[in-house]
């Protein structure tokens, strides 16, 4: 019996039956054409700083739609659901960007910012989004994912850490099998430098690339390229973190807090303004109280839950992402968190850097290698072994939930690693020039109106339309009090949060 197994073993079931995930996922709102929607986020869904489900991303025109938690798989996916079905009912003539990587843009300065009222927090929400596109660009920031979070009872910080670490060195599996943004419109890399490849009107690709949501043209910084983050332990993790959000980085410096008319740039000169703004595959988490900082709360109180991060959206799933991926994804993680997880390397770090980048614009070339230790391995042959790792896991979930869903999530990856054209990120191809000429907007827009139709002939009850009518009453009357609850200048509440002793414990 393997170590893994043994650990497996030692689960007791009342534990994987606790497996508890949630879901983030992001959206634009588009006008029937395809362009950006330029609309403000529509009052009828209720305030974006207040409400528990529905809120903005970077920008106005970007929804992000946030399930509670839940043990089973079928009624998170059934909530994130009527989520849609309620903002679909709410947004007239507009349709949810289906697609992870945007639809056409305009000016990058025209891409309106996200927009939380007048109050310091709501404020700083703004101020923090304006620095973000100063710094990286409006339109970096329009790309869409899903945030799939995870936790399971009685995981310590020190597990988790572990489990982050295997997810780091094995992420490139995910890429691989459900990355589904090989193509982007023009208008997304107008007037920067780029590898892409013209494929039809408006529409550059790589002929293999899985995700380049997550390659060099997506989230990715130079000046984050500087950070050495450390996932072996909570103290290495909190110090580099802590080092980021303190050091002053040149040309934000530059840049200032305040442009010559007094109005806000950025929150801060630092590399990182704040924690969120820290790019990864995945992320530590805990839940935050009022005020807090999110790394002052897991220095206190440890990590709660994970947060994966490297998720396209699944253009070809009514909410984005299916049941099958998700039995993958818990499948994956329990492998993250059983498996040996020696301490990473700088060097190690480094190399799962490069096989993301190659995994993300060439994950289906045959020829492709990644880097594993010191040596060189396939895609192929590295991912049959961690799903025959995975085995084990997928037979025990099956056995205490019936069914079986999770061995048939293994079986269609072992059948994608042998052949890449089932690939989400093939068949988003293969449509798109079948379909649509190579247009990957006129592609995403027919998908997008098709899952728009969907989910608005599916039956939602007057009782669902009235309970989130409420929320979105209360979320508006949360955000007035929260607005009168007010006592201090903004800046004066912006130097507050941003001060080195709201991060120590």
């Amino acid at each position: 019996m393997t170590s893994l197994q043994q650990r497996l073993k030692d689960l007791a079931s009342i534990d994987l039956r606790g497996i508890r995930r949630g879901i983030e996922k992001e959206s634009l709102r588009v006008q029937p054409g395809g362009a950006l929607a330029l609309t403000p986020h529509p009052a009828s869904l209720g305030s974006a700083l207040a409400h528990p489900n529905i809120t903005t991303d970077f920008s106005e025109s970007q929804v992000e739609l946030i399930t509670g938690v839940h043990t089973r798989v079928s009624s998170c996916l059934d909530e994130l659901t009527q989520i849609h079905q309620f903002v679909y009912r709410e947004i007239g003539d507009e349709l949810l960007w289906v697609g992870s990587m945007p639809c056409g843009l305009p000016a990058d300065e025209t891409i309106p910012i996200g927009s939380y009222g007048p109050s310091n927090v709501g404020r700083a929400k703004s101020v923090y989004r304006m620095g973000l596109g100063h710094r990286y660009g409006r339109r970096m920031q329009t790309i869409s994912g899903i945030h799939y979070n995870w936790s399971m009872p009685g995981v310590s910080t020190d597990e988790y850490f572990a489990l982050i670490r295997n997810f780091r060195r094995h992420s490139f599996l995910l890429l691989y099998l459900f990355g589904a943004s090989p193509a982007v419109c023009s208008s997304f890399v107008a007037g920067r430098e780029h590898r892409l490849q013209a494929l039809g009107n408006h529409t550059l690709h790589l002929p293999h690339a899985t995700s380049l949501r997550m390659g060099r043209l997506g989230y990715q910084s130079d000046a984050q390229a500087t950070l050495s983050v450390s996932y072996n332990s909570l103290d290495g993790y909190g110090a580099s973190l802590q080092d980021a959000l303190t050091r002053p980085y040149p040309p934000y410096e530059a840049l200032g807090i305040l442009n010559p008319g007094g109005e806000y740039n950025q929150l801060a000169t630092s590399l990182l303004q704040i924690e969120n703004e820290f790019y990864g595959t995945i992320r530590p988490k805990r839940v935050i109280r009022p005020g807090e900082r999110p790394l002052h709360a897991l220095r206190e109180r440890g990590v709660e839950y994970v947060e994966v991060r490297c998720m396209d959206l699944d253009p070809f799933e009514p909410v984005g992402i299916g049941a099958g991926t998700i039995a993958f994804l818990d499948v994956f993680l329990l492998h993250c968190l059983l498996a040996d997880s020696p301490p990473d390397t700088p060097d190690e770090v480094a190399a799962q850097a490069r096989n993301q980048h190659r995994t993300a614009e060439r994950g289906r070339e045959s020829t492709l290698r990644l880097e594993r230790g010191y040596e060189e391995v396939t895609i192929a042959e590295w991912g049959a072994e961690l799903v025959d790792e995975c085995a084990p896991i997928a037979a025990a979930l099956d056995s205490l939930h019936g069914g079986s869903t999770h061995v048939d999530a293994l079986a269609s990856a072992t059948a994608a690693l042998r052949d890449p054209e089932h690939l989400p990120s093939a068949e988003v191809l293969q449509a798109m020039v079948r379909e649509h000429e190579g247009s990957y907007t006129g592609f995403i827009k027919a998908r997008s109106e098709l899952i728009k139709s969907d989910l608005m002939k599916r039956p939602f009850t007057p009782d669902m339309q009235a309970r989130f009518e409420r929320l979105a009453r209360e979320s508006v009357e949360e955000q007035q009090r929260i607005e009168e609850a007010d006592s201090v200048p903004f800046d004066e509440f912006r130097q507050r949060y941003l001060s080195l002793k709201r991060l120590v414990v």
